[in-house]
């Protein structure tokens, strides 16, 4: 074993410890081990930072882009609530459910794809008598199943790409994975639906992070052509997935009626006076085809002057109807954020209206809504004296809100989004990942390339507002796999993959093709819990590839392996991003996931292990 090996090994060990003890970032630890080669001379400097720019971590980043630009308009939305059953069983609620987030998985971020069904996860757990927990492992386990599908599907698959490239001059395309990854994901999916939810804990949440605002009153406007002109108030609330908003009053020719009969029907031009919270105003947007009052139509501040004082009064222009209209100032509408406010005692705002305030004309912001205890306020939104404790859902420029903040004293509280969709741009942002997805299928352009482009056509028809972009990607995930790239690189130049390789090949798998393929799909399954399965798939391929090439066969049946061992992380709440996530919501203990976890893997090795050896024989 020469010196560079030696520096290797001891690197890798030091890597994979630092990784299974935890107190790190994993993107830290991969930086570290980065540093580390570079200072024992096994990567050149020159090359350290190469992996940045490496066609796997450009294409990861581009796909969360364009992820979010379907969360973000509302395409997913439009699809669950048009798959999953309003008023099902058990069986095909969960079926649906789990089916749609694998599918979700195969296409977009799969954390995103959790992301947005959780909340429809939740309600359902509510309707079906079932605890959270039962309800979230599920669908997050079905999202894990479903990135293996794809190219795009997880992190993974494009590392594995990446590798094959190097080994054989030519990358696995889109749909390599689906012969094997389809299976298995069906086969995962009829499980867990089947018999794995019943083994899930039946724990109540520990609590939720943060705190509870409860829900908002607001007014929404119902204009010409929508779903809800004709039906009466009592089906109208009905529709909003089994009531869970309440309407407290309606607005009719700017005369406003207090508990109006469930029986009047709704005509346009009416505004509605929703009790909701914050998921069930978007749902009601959505399904409607609604507006926010206060986004619809600029409200006129009593005939007040602009304050001369406000730079934002000076910036805004005026609207159609003499209204000052902040949207069609400096500020773009892509611009805006949303935020939360609470209103202090003694805040400079109690007892005043948003026409008091003249909040568009002095700041150009909206208020959208107002939380508050007791009985539902029975003056117009735009009129309403606000009081203390009271919670105000506010549109408007980040650096605005923050000049606002600041004047009257109100403490902003923990980012929180109103999902407000919008059909035409869902169409649009579904057809750019379609678009993306056919262009690599077809083989017309690299991956990279492709979905890079893209991300393009997101940022100039917003989608993706610009802003959003960057945000948009998780860059601890980018760092850590652009660093871990020139590390395994490392490993195959120093010969310390092939001497790993013959190890287990001889010592472990006997010299069998098929046992080695085992124990590289049982390998990296196991580490995939304890580890980043993207840094997994990144330490074993060049392992793989070595293996394959010890004993004189198909390379590409390895590499398959370390995918679908790498999209395999069921056991632990650490060995996958969508396993944290549930770990609070859904009250469990770092020992509850195996229990559904353990026979999972074991029935994936069952059904994969066979088809590798069809679909990619050695």
């Amino acid at each position: 074993m020469t010196a560079a090996q030696i520096a290797v090994f001891a690197i890798l060990a030091a890597t994979m410890a630092l990784f299974l003890w935890g107190r790190l970032r994993h993107d830290v630890v991969a930086l570290a081990a980065l540093m580390a080669c570079v200072v024992a001379g096994v990567v050149p400097a020159g090359a350290a930072f190469a992996g940045f720019g490496h066609p796997a971590v450009i294409t990861v980043a581009c796909v969360l882009v364009l992820s979010q630009g379907l969360q973000n308009t509302g395409a997913v939305d439009w699809l669950a609530r048009s798959v999953l059953p309003q008023s099902a069983g058990r069986l095909s609620s969960m079926a649906a459910l789990v089916g749609l987030a694998a599918a979700l998985s195969g296409f977009m971020n799969n954390v995103g794809a959790l992301a947005l069904l959780m909340p429809v996860a939740l309600r359902l757990a509510g309707r079906l008598g079932l605890t959270a927990g039962q309800m979230l492992m599920p669908l997050a386990f079905g999202t894990i199943l479903g990135g293996m599908m794809t190219l795009v599907g997880t992190p993974p698959n494009l590392i594995v790409a990446g590798f094959r490239a190097q080994a054989t001059g030519t990358p696995f395309v889109m749909f390599d994975f689906a012969p094997v990854g389809v299976a298995v994901a069906l086969i995962g999916v009829a499980f867990i639906v089947l018999i794995g939810w019943r083994l899930v804990p039946a724990r109540k949440p520990a609590g939720r992070e943060g705190f509870e605002t409860g829900s908002y009153f607001t007014e929404v406007r119902v204009p010409e052509g929508s779903k809800a002109v004709g039906l009466s108030l009592r089906q109208f609330e009905a529709g909003i997935d089994g009531g869970i908003a309440q309407l407290i009053g309606l607005v009719r020719n700017e005369v406003r009626m207090m508990a109006p009969h469930g029986g009047r029907r709704i005509r346009a031009g009416d505004i509605l006076v929703l009790e909701a919270d914050v998921g069930a105003l978007g749902q009601a947007l959505s399904a409607y085809g609604i507006a926010l009052e206060e986004q619809v139509k600029p409200a006129p501040d009593a005939g007040k002057a602009p304050d001369p004082a406000k730079p934002q009064a000076r910036a805004a222009d005026k609207g159609q109807d003499g209204a000052d209209n902040p949207l069609s100032g400096t500020e773009r509408e892509d611009d805006l954020v949303l935020r939360e406010l609470v209103v202090l005692p003694g805040a400079t705002i109690v007892g005043q209206s948003a026409s008091d305030l003249r909040l568009r004309t002095r700041y150009g912001l909206n208020l959208l809504a107002v939380s508050r205890e007791g009985l539902p306020p029975r003056a117009r939104l735009r009129t309403l004296p606000l009081r203390s404790g009271d919670l105000l859902m506010m549109q408007g420029p980040a650096e605005v809100m923050a000049v606002f903040v600041q004047d009257t004293g109100c403490v902003p509280l923990g980012e929180r989004d109103l999902f407000i969709p919008d059909r035409r741009m869902a169409a649009m942002a579904a057809a750019i990942m379609l678009g993306a997805v056919a262009v690599v299928t077809l083989g017309l352009l690299p991956a990279s390339v492709a979905f890079a482009l893209g991300v393009l056509a997101s940022m100039l028809l917003r989608t993706v507002p610009p802003r959003q972009v960057y945000t948009a990607i998780d860059w601890p995930v980018i760092v850590l796999l652009a660093a871990l790239m020139p590390v395994a690189d490392a490993m195959q130049t120093t010969g310390a993959a092939d001497l790993l390789s013959r190890f287990l090949v001889e010592t472990i798998a006997q010299g069998s093709p098929v046992a080695a393929l085992a124990v590289v799909l049982v390998t990296t399954m196991f580490l995939s819990d304890v580890m980043n399965n993207a840094a997994t798939a990144a330490v074993l391929c060049p392992i793989a590839i070595g293996i394959a090439a010890s004993l004189g066969v198909n390379p590409d049946s390895f590499l398959m392996a370390v995918a679908i061992g790498a999209s395999c992380a069921f056991l632990t709440p650490i060995g996958h991003q969508n396993n944290t996530l549930i770990l609070g919501p859904g009250g469990f203990r770092f020992g509850d996931y195996w229990r559904l976890g353990l026979p999972l893997e074991a029935l994936v090795v069952a059904v994969s292990l066979p088809l590798l050896l069809v679909f990619w024989p050695l």
